[in-house]
């Protein structure tokens, strides 16, 4: 009978284990949920969603080929190869769009004059996985449009500054190049208009015996061609708001004596390596 009991108090102890393992995850469970309905538990680890974005003020881009005047044009290409310019590729229009130009012009035993022209948009929305506006968007590929324009291969006489009255800044970089045996004077205006940003090079050369162009002169058709191109891509005058005009305007003694030395940018770049104009794309 004893050994019986024993036996029966062993067998019962058993028996009661799985029990208790069931009571304590049942209590475990209860104490979670409690938890989970409980205001002052500790907050969850799952991500804050992101705080909502202005809109981008403008939606679409104009027709790059458009954007200036007949006068305009022949104001700064004398002799065109085609007035209606040649439009770049892009997978989407309204997020980048650009057209070239280019004209030669003979001038008997004088030479011939060159000229280059292109303009291209860029246009940024809002975009919450980067948690920027257009505009921010906008403001960041200004600076590095600016800065490449200062970093050209083989550029000499840097200079640039700021540009009064257009955008919500706006920069002009001038430098020269050599190439061919030809010496080009390039102008490149970049300007932000809220989340568009619009870059224009402008260039010129004397081949063949050519006078070289004078800089300051082409930076003022730049600057005009620039003002027009601003005005299509957002329908309103190229000024700034007030709240946002740029400090100071680059005098003409400032654009001859210039600051920022540097380089430019790529495409800048390419504006001055065709000293043939059958060499340079239309």
């Amino acid at each position: 009978m004893h050994r019986s009991s024993k036996r029966l108090a062993s067998i019962l102890a058993c028996a009661a284990v799985p029990v208790m393992l069931v009571a304590g995850c049942s209590e475990s469970g209860s104490k979670d949920a409690a938890d989970a309905s409980d205001p002052s538990a500790p907050a969850s680890s799952a991500a804050k969603p992101s705080p909502s974005l202005a809109p981008a003020k403008y939606a679409k881009l104009p027709d790059p080929c458009t954007v200036f005047a007949n006068g305009t044009l022949k104001q700064l290409l004398p002799k065109p190869k085609s007035s209606a310019g040649e439009k770049g590729k892009t997978s989407d229009p309204n997020a980048s769009a650009t057209c070239s130009w280019y004209s030669s012009k003979s001038e008997g035993v004088d030479g011939s004059q060159f000229r280059w022209l292109d303009v291209s948009f860029k246009r940024y929305d809002s975009e919450a996985a980067v948690n920027a506006t257009g505009e921010k968007r906008a403001e960041e590929f200004y600076a590095k449009q600016v800065d490449l324009a200062k970093a050209t291969k083989d550029a000499t006489k840097v200079k640039s500054g700021a540009v009064d009255g257009v955008g919500d800044a706006a920069t002009w970089v001038t430098y020269n190049m050599k190439s061919k045996g030809n010496d080009y004077r390039n102008q490149t205006v970049v300007v932000r208009a809220d989340n568009i940003v619009v870059t224009l090079n402008y260039n010129g050369a004397g081949l063949a015996g050519g006078s070289t162009p004078d800089s300051s002169d082409l930076l003022k058709d730049a600057e005009k061609a620039v003002k027009e191109a601003v005005e299509a891509a957002t329908g309103k005058p190229a000024g700034p708001d007030a709240s946002k005009s740029p400090s100071g305007k680059a005098t003409d003694e400032a654009k001859k004596d210039g600051a920022s030395d540097g380089k430019s940018d790529d495409k800048s770049a390419k504006d001055g390596k065709d000293a043939d104009p059958k060499d340079a794309k239309s």
